[in-house]
């Protein structure tokens, strides 16, 4: 099939992107490259799939040009705001897509505190231009990003897609809520199957700068002291890239059908009689920070400097996935280990930065 996939230079889209061209489907990636986090990073995912041949390269794409890459014929990549609607309008037309699968968006809890029209924009303006490119193009399938941070205030665990999603804890986590939302209006109205997946703490090689592991991976190797909010008490359902880019793919190949038992006097939030659905993707098995972070020291050779702080506004203290309906209807199973993928994620950043361990 043909997909499209946006957000093709961060971290799930790039790693979802390589693993569709290895089974064979025709991809065109999207992604407008900001500097919300190291660049660099993002070049390098654009190299590894042979849209770029340096990092350097990476500096002089073009807005709006359509790149086919070098290692497989059937990659295409664009760089490309959603917000743009005129250009997103015609890339839809002139490339005809399958499926999509909507990664783009601005991310970051904390980041929204201060940013908070960035999200409205990419998060909001830019899946609506998503949605109605998808109303005029007889789109079979349209997965998209989701968030575990829409559980907000929800304290009853573990989070079950028929829970609460009323009380977000942030605007970014808002903005996931009125994707939900917004798709809803879509399967309801135009019956475009839509498929939302809550990702819950997604980590690995190639990952965001701006996450846990990357940071404190790079404050450990450099002899910085590493925050450690809620003094420790953190619990999150790390899931590894691979498993999450499983799931995904099984998403795409199998849109929502309308619950034939949908019962509108007690409705079930995570289905419709719409083709729509909600799925919670995690590792189902949520892990201590402490016990993280000392599996990273554990990998590295090296203790940590912990500076022990409050919990941050808008963050949760604990996060952990149900996903019974994800392993139901699609068979899906999470199976890396934390100390196996924080191990891959070392190895990879120790790769990319060429940092030789025995030195740190």
């Amino acid at each position: 099939m043909k997909v499209l996939i946006s957000g093709t230079a961060g971290f799930i889209g790039s790693h979802l992107a390589i693993k569709l061209l290895e089974r064979g489907d025709e991809v065109v990636g999207v992604d407008n490259i900001n500097d919300y986090y190291d660049r660099n990073v993002k070049y390098g995912r654009l190299q590894r799939a042979g849209i770029i041949t340096s990092l350097h390269d990476g500096e002089n794409i073009k807005y709006n040009e359509l790149l086919v890459s070098s290692s497989d014929k059937n990659y295409k990549f664009i760089k490309l705001n959603l917000e743009d609607k005129e250009n997103l309008d015609k890339l839809f037309e002139n490339e005809k897509f399958d499926t999509v699968i909507n990664l783009a968006a601005q991310a970051g809890v904390r980041y929204s505190l201060t940013n908070p029209m960035a999200y409205v924009q990419s998060n909001i303006v830019g899946f609506m231009n998503i949605l109605e490119a998808c109303r005029y193009n007889k789109i079979k399938n349209l997965s998209y990003a989701s968030s575990s941070s829409v559980y907000g205030l929800n304290e009853a665990q573990p989070f079950a897609t028929s829970s609460s999603t009323n009380h977000p804890m942030s605007l970014y986590a808002a903005s996931k809520k009125s994707n939900e939302l917004m798709a809803h209006t879509y399967s309801h109205l135009y019956n475009i199957p839509t498929t939302g997946l809550r990702f819950f703490t997604v980590y690995g090689p190639w990952g965001r700068p701006d996450m846990a592991l990357y940071l404190f991976t790079k404050a450990i190797i450099e002899g910085k002291s590493i925050d450690v909010f809620n003094y420790g008490e953190m619990q999150r359902d790390f899931t590894y890239i691979d498993d999450i880019v499983n799931g995904i793919i099984k998403v795409n190949d199998n849109p929502p059908k309308a619950n034939e038992k949908f019962d509108a006097m007690n409705p079930d939030p995570a289905s419709s009689s719409a083709p729509y659905k909600i799925y919670n993707i995690g590792n189902n098995n949520p892990v201590k920070l402490m016990d993280f972070i000392e599996a990273l020291e554990k990998k590295l050779g090296k203790k940590a400097i912990k500076n022990m702080l409050s919990i941050q506004a808008g963050d949760v203290p604990s996060t952990y996935a149900d996903v019974n309906d994800l392993i139901k209807d699609l068979d899906y199973k999470p199976q890396t280990s934390v100390e196996e993928g924080i191990s891959n994620f070392v190895d990879w950043y120790v790769e990319f930065f060429k940092i030789d361990l025995e030195k740190i």
